[in-house]
């Protein structure tokens, strides 16, 4: 997901005292490093052309996949992927952009684009579940210290089991938990976030990553909501990392390949790598790039379980250029040329697309054999999208992925964890060689609403009982917006797990 997607600007940073938090950030974090984008970062990628770009080993031609049904029944499809966060039949949309790709099949008069994409004047504040706003705070006062600690494991304390992944994505917490938000669980006791969800039964935290985050144009550029640190970037990746480790919980890594949210309506190449003008250089430069990444990792003992290369990458992976008129959400965008666009409406960019995706996995097996890539779309009510797509990246490129992931999110007309399975199954027996995860969900059924009719647990049930599906992961509990609502309240400056949502996750 991205927060365009979710229609999520995030002012609530600001509430906590931005100008004071901004002055003090380089004596107080110091620890975080500075953007990982610097020029200092530059030497170990490809940012120039290249001839013939780095010998890449030959991870393809060796998988036995199916497709889920011919390619003649894709060709007859009216839809493509959008936004996950496309609205239910009725609602109001605007036209779809022109710089979206589509399929060669695809007819642009057909579509109607998610609002959220059409109008940058749409900036929703993220609620909590009970509908209250982050607290805002005098920007005269410092930040205070933030209670989060290293969690220190328990000799008392069972280890957690990995038979199945029942993750959540934190990404922001961590930029809560600079302006000293504590958490608390449904009883009142005040816990750090790791502890308080492992007892709740999560047993893994999903982490987003982009490449240079203080880019112009990325996630914490200068004068957007985010640029208070670089959030995302490797320096805070792999701090982070070191605690979900410490709290002893499996780990899966979002690279998503781009300075801001990579989704579908926008995978923007990152601004360090925007001189190449080969597909082969712009290889180099992913593989480079992941292989950094994770042996930072790795040197700090916090290698991911899984990881992901690019996020809901339906439209392909490196696509998109900024313009003048793009903004700190990275909406109004451009494509890359042809010879280096990752673009899946063309044959030569689907190509780019597999030798991106391909460059990425080499990487990270490079570093890690036993860590398990992950590839992820969404668009899941549309079983066609979902075959066209498989289709083309695991049986005609042959791209050696371990995992399959989706969003599945009913806000954005999904429907319900049951309606998913028929496909889940589907695609489970077509791809005999490949594990299968709810990358994201939330199971808010309209926007900062949810009908607590159990779906949330019904998204775990269902899929533990399909062979090979080994993990769900819970998007952002403590953000609210079109997806769903959060699982946490604001109480004052904290966050406070809500009772009623939490039902659903019971304490171990």
């Amino acid at each position: 997901m991205g927060y365009k997607q979710g229609c999520f600007r995030v002012r609530h940073l600001c509430r906590f005292g931005c100008v004071a938090a901004m002055a003090a950030a380089g004596s107080i974090f110091v620890a975080c490093g500075g953007d990982s984008g610097s020029d200092a970062g530059y030497d170990y990628e490809i940012v120039g052309d290249s001839s013939a770009g780095m010998s890449l080993p030959d991870l393809g031609g060796s998988s036995d996949v199916s497709a889920i049904s011919s390619s003649s029944d894709v060709s007859q499809s009216s839809e493509f992927p959008q936004s996950s966060d496309n609205p239910p039949a009725g609602s109001s949309a605007g036209p779809l952009s022109s710089s979206v790709p589509l399929p060669p099949f695809a007819s642009s008069s057909s579509y109607l684009w998610d609002s959220y994409f059409s109008s940058s004047s749409i900036r929703i504040t993220p609620r909590s579940s009970s509908g209250m706003e982050p607290p805002r705070s005098s920007a005269h006062e410092p930040p205070p210290s933030s209670s989060s600690k290293i969690p220190q494991s328990s000799a008392s304390e069972p280890p957690l089991s990995f038979g199945f992944y029942t993750g959540a994505d934190i990404s922001t917490v961590q930029e809560y938990e600079r302006f000293g938000a504590k958490f608390f669980d449904v009883d009142g006791t005040e816990k750090d976030i790791f502890t308080l969800l492992k007892d709740h039964g999560f047993n893994a935290i999903r982490l987003k990553t982009f490449v240079s985050p203080k880019a112009q144009y990325g996630y914490a550029a200068a004068g957007c909501d985010h640029d208070a640190e670089a959030y995302a970037d490797k320096d805070h990746i792999v701090a982070y990392a070191q605690k979900i480790k410490a709290a002893g919980m499996a780990f899966l890594l979002d690279i998503h390949y781009s300075d801001n949210w990579a989704d579908p309506g926008k995978q923007i190449i990152p601004e360090r790598w925007r001189k190449v003008n080969s597909s082969d250089a712009l290889a180099d430069s992913v593989y480079a790039y992941t292989l950094d990444l994770m042996n930072a990792l790795k040197q700090v003992g916090a290698v991911p379980e899984m990881v992901q290369i690019g996020n809901e990458t339906t439209p392909g992976i490196l696509v998109h250029v900024p313009n003048s008129s793009t903004n700190c959400w990275g909406d109004n965008v451009d494509k890359a040329s042809a010879a280096i666009a990752g673009d899946m409406s063309t044959s030569s960019g689907k190509a780019n697309a597999a030798k991106y995706f391909k460059a990425g996995i080499s990487a990270v097996k490079k570093v890690s054999p036993n860590t398990k890539t992950v590839l992820h779309i969404e668009r899941i009510r549309q079983a066609n999208t979902v075959t066209w797509w498989m289709t083309e990246i695991f049986k005609n490129q042959k791209v050696p992925a371990d995992v399959m992931g989706f969003s599945a999110y009913t806000a954005y007309g999904d429907k319900a964890p049951d309606d998913w399975k028929s496909l889940f199954q589907t695609v489970t027996s077509s791809y005999p060689n490949l594990e299968f995860i709810v990358a994201e969900y939330n199971g808010g059924d309209a926007e900062n609403h949810y009908n607590f009719d159990g779906s949330r647990k019904r998204t775990t049930e269902m899929v533990k009982g399909l062979d090979r599906w080994i993990g769900t992961f819970f998007w952002e509990p403590t953000l609210s917006g079109a997806w769903g609502p959060a699982l946490f309240d604001w109480k004052g400056s904290n966050l406070q797990a809500n009772s009623k949502a939490f039902e659903e996750f019971p304490m171990r």
